[in-house]
């Protein structure tokens, strides 16, 4: 009898792999979060889809085990300070100063939160952001006493914000040492989950009903996977394809070893279920990728990517209009409002080369990317005036 085909609680969810999962979830009545997090890797994480999907699971009776959380959600002191004191320890080379050390003693100085906590918190957080929106709304109409509460609010929140990420580094840590081993060391793994971390804080939303570690925990994993599979590839590569790549070359490895030959594709497909022909191209793909830092030549005194031509250079000619163009913007802009002047240099990457998003810079100013989008609107228009054209006409190719 064929198993019954489950419908995927959300788009973006590979079918076969939901129902894989679902079957080994009614098999021992519980999955462990690294699975359900692999199914999710494709979707952008949020409450809604993590309720979706903890409803489809706990409709089948099927539980989600995280030991993740094993240490939020110890609230005896001693128990708390001595399981960082052992983490600690397993690092110490005999060197005061180790880094890894010093930053296990200090992080475990920080208490952590309950429940009541972590709402409290994240409420002040909703309030801040709300309250810079109506100052940059606002700013002319507000009253100076108006002002003053709201510019107090929105500390209270920024404050709030780094409390809850304080409190929840020792998760970072925890998740960090599972990958350990994986070409990052276990200081870079806990950089890259911290900005998991601020990630998930910033978009939290208590209301929802989900404790923040449990919401944190998906984000921070994530952060850290990634940053795995962008520090393996030279070449970027999607991180589901890494997964498959390191998923199929595992599996190619077991099957060496226990057939002592190299299996065929037929026999990966079959151990690892996927088709023969996704086999044969990830592969291929794994076998085509080349890292740029490979050595080349006689005397391997050069490297691959310095025989790569660089298409993204720009000539020196139009570097130095750029630069140019760039001071003269600065100075035109100077006369602008400062928030305006912050917007545009972070918009078009005046001051690092990098362009923002709108939701990146209403993220920086805790505004909607819609006010975001009203102020540049309304500073280039100023910069369209007679007087500021002028000035940008040569650089323009105008006149």
């Amino acid at each position: 009898m064929m198993p019954a085909v489950e419908v995927v609680p959300v788009s973006g969810i590979d079918p076969a792999e939901w129902n894989s999962l679902i079957a080994r979830g009614i098999s021992a009545g519980i999955v462990h979060a690294d699975s359900v997090l692999h199914v999710l890797r494709h979707v952008e994480l949020n409450e809604d889809l993590l309720h979706q999907v903890n409803g489809a699971l706990t409709g089948r009776n099927i539980q989600i085990d995280n030991a993740v959380e094993e240490l939020v959600e110890d609230d005896h002191g001693d128990r708390r300070r001595e399981r960082a004191e052992r983490m600690a320890g397993s690092h110490d080379s005999g060197n005061p100063t180790d880094p890894v050390r010093m930053y296990l003693h200090e992080i475990g100085r920080v208490g952590l939160l309950n429940a009541d906590d972590e709402r409290r918190l994240a409420q002040a957080i909703l309030d801040g952001l709300a309250a810079a929106d109506r100052l940059v709304v606002e700013t002319v109409t507000l009253a100076e006493i108006d002002r003053r509460r709201l510019e107090r609010t929105v500390r209270n929140g920024e404050r709030a914000k780094s409390d809850l990420i304080q409190a929840n580094l020792r998760l970072v840590v925890s998740i960090a040492k599972r990958y350990q081993g994986r070409e990052m060391a276990l200081l870079d793994l806990i950089q890259e989950g911290n900005l998991g971390l601020m990630r998930a804080v910033d978009k939290f939303d208590h209301t929802k009903g989900f404790k923040f570690s449990t919401y944190a925990t998906w984000w921070i994993r994530q952060a850290i996977t990634r940053a795995i599979a962008d520090q393996s590839r030279t070449i970027r590569i999607p991180v589901h394809m890494v997964e498959h790549i390191n998923r199929v070359l595992k599996v190619q490895r077991e099957l060496v070893q226990d057939l002592k030959r190299d299996p065929t594709t037929v026999e990966l497909a079959e151990r690892t279920g996927m088709s023969e022909e996704r086999v044969q191209d990830i592969l291929r793909i794994s076998q085509d990728l080349r890292s740029l830092d490979a050595p080349v030549g006689e005397e391997d005194d050069a490297r691959f990517g310095d025989l790569i031509a660089d298409e993204n250079s720009r000539d020196p000619g139009e570097a130095a209009l750029d630069d140019e163009l760039r001071i003269v913007v600065e100075s035109l802009l100077s006369e602008f409002h400062e928030r305006e002047q912050d917007v545009v240099r972070m918009r078009f990457g005046l001051d690092d080369g990098q362009a923002r998003t709108l939701e990146e810079v209403g993220k920086a100013f805790g505004v909607t990317r819609e006010r975001i989008r009203q102020i540049e609107a309304k500073t280039l228009n100023k910069l369209r005036h007679p007087r500021y054209r002028e000035q940008l006409k040569a650089y323009l190719g105008e006149g």
